[in-house]
């Protein structure tokens, strides 16, 4: 079997570049070790028969906003994609009743940011103010490959638009931590906190430098634009793009794992799965995979660039995840105040410190006394996840240590997450209990996946991490997977990275696939 380009892992990166490198006439081949394309979009029933659960991603707005979206959206939605939008966004409540959260109407968000402070209100007013004129620029340097004929593009334009004043702002903002950049534009904690617990999404404690523009630009685009989930679930992505793919001729084969990358003549020709059978590459072989993952198992000799391999091996994770989901006679009745109901997004990061011990303890290898914790109301949104009048609750923890060496709270002996795991949940749902109480009573059922399950599960999610790797600034941008190699090419000749290991990183935005698949189809 023989194709233009052949496909390690059916990630939505590699869905995304595989539908345009098809629609530009190459033969594609797509080869998932599991049962079921989407790497880490996958939506399964996993409590109860009957409700569905996102089993890892379940925010699909950057996919819904993404360039690829954008010229493909027409096709996808006649191969069934379908969002349920939210109105309300995200909350934060706090232990003493008081919370911020952003609504997608401008008034709503003002008003609850005004009973805080009137002057975050007013910030908050003219930062999205400022965002509109902002993020053409800033949304262009994250939709561009890591060139250098486009960055000088990309800055030449910011440069004619806005100023060299304004470039200067926005690369401190960009080297700046969530603390300081939200210390030094809003008074109200309870605003702060709201917006820093989005770089606890993507391995950015309070003070870790570079993390202010993931919660800027989270806050602003859900503000101006809502947020979306799929209709049914997140797979209704991973299923229209599989059935787009295939009607434009692509193949896709699931349990075929991939255990070997080989080299004729130099170049990357050949992908041999788990049976022994090869499939064979014209053009191109595009590894959805870690990058220890590439140089270390399938290329038995590496790539042959001493500097890239040893940088590859040496690629950094973030701290673990755990997800908790839940069934549900109902939703859970916050004690801050029944709107809390409508949010799709609930953040149990009460203020920047308690997020700072957090992070501090999972680095240390310590279980977080209290960690954060993200609770998904999907079913709020979208009904059709849950039996008539029942609900999931998603209910994500940040940051875990892959290897447990202790407990900050002194209770968890167990050093392993197979026997951590349930007693960590416990912790996880007794501390949703404090901030909603009632809601022990409401669960029907309860599936656990600690982060040693994440990454058993999906080799992909190292030590749980669900983002792909570290964001922080010495390995992101220009540095993403790792030094000199930011254009998704490899040493080999012909052999191509792609993923959220891949510039610009975690999320499911499509983007690395997208302008991978431009670059070799020149368009």
């Amino acid at each position: 079997m023989e194709f233009d380009a052949v496909f390690v892992g059916a990630g939505h990166n590699a869905l995304a570049a595989a539908i345009h490198l098809a629609s530009k006439g190459w033969s594609v081949g797509v080869f998932e070790r599991d049962e079921t394309a989407g790497g880490a979009i996958r939506t399964e029933e996993v409590t109860l028969p009957g409700f569905r659960h996102d089993i890892y991603a379940t925010n699909l707005g950057l996919f819904a906003g993404s360039a690829f979206h954008t010229e493909y959206a027409g096709a996808l939605a006649k191969h069934g994609l379908a969002y349920a939008p939210a109105e309300h966004c995200f909350a934060s409540p706090t232990p003493s009743g008081r919370w911020f959260g952003v609504s997608k109407d401008l008034e709503t968000t003002v008003a609850r940011a005004a009973k805080l402070s009137e002057t975050d209100a007013a910030r908050w007013q003219s930062m999205l103010a400022e965002f509109g004129s902002d993020a053409p620029h800033l949304f262009a340097l994250l939709g561009s490959p890591m060139t250098a004929k486009s960055l000088a593009k990309t800055g030449w334009k910011a440069w004619r638009g806005k100023g060299i004043g304004w470039m200067l702002d926005t690369a401190r903002m960009l080297a700046s931590s969530p603390r300081e950049f939200l210390e030094a534009n809003f008074e109200s904690p309870e605003i702060r906190a709201a917006m820093a617990a989005w770089g606890m999404h993507l391995d950015f404690g309070p003070d870790v430098a570079g993390g202010a523009l993931f919660p800027y630009l989270e806050s602003m685009a859900d503000q101006s634009f809502g947020m979306v989930v799929g209709q049914g679930g997140a797979d209704t992505m991973i299923k229209a793009m599989v059935s787009l793919l295939t009607s434009l001729g692509g193949t896709v084969r699931t349990g075929a794992d991939v255990v070997e990358i080989r080299k004729g003549s130099g170049r990357a020709d050949t992908i041999v799965l788990a049976g022994g059978e090869e499939i064979r590459a014209r053009k191109a072989v595009i590894a959805g995979v870690m990058p220890k993952a590439l140089v270390s198992s399938l290329l038995t000799d590496g790539t042959g660039n001493a500097s890239f391999d040893a940088s590859a091996r040496k690629f950094r994770h973030g701290p673990g995840t755990m997800m908790v989901h839940l069934a549900m006679s109902d939703l859970p009745d916050w004690a801050a105040g029944e709107e809390l109901k409508q949010f799709l997004y609930i953040h149990l990061a009460p203020d920047l410190d308690m997020m700072g011990r957090a992070y501090s303890q999972a680095l240390a290898g310590d279980l977080p006394a209290e960690p954060v914790i993200v609770v998904g109301q999907q079913s709020g949104i979208d009904p059709t996840r849950a039996p008539e009048g029942k609900h999931t609750l998603w209910v994500q923890v940040r940051a875990l240590p892959a290897e447990i060496r202790g407990d900050a709270a002194g209770t968890i002996k167990a050093r392993d997450w197979k026997t951590a795991a349930e007693p960590y949940a416990d912790r996880v749902i007794e501390i949703i209990e404090r901030y909603a109480p009632g809601t022990k009573a409401k669960i029907l059922g309860r599936y656990v996946e600690s982060p040693a399950d994440l990454e058993r599960r999906n080799p992909n999610l190292v030590g749980g991490d669900s983002a792909g790797g570290s964001h922080h600034l010495s390995q992101n941008f220009l540095f993403r997977p790792v030094p000199g190699w930011a254009r998704y090419r490899t040493p080999v000749d012909n052999l191509y990275m792609v993923g959220a290991a891949t510039w610009p990183g975690g999320g499911a935005g499509a983007g690395s696939g997208f302008m991978l698949a431009k670059m070799l189809a020149g368009g």
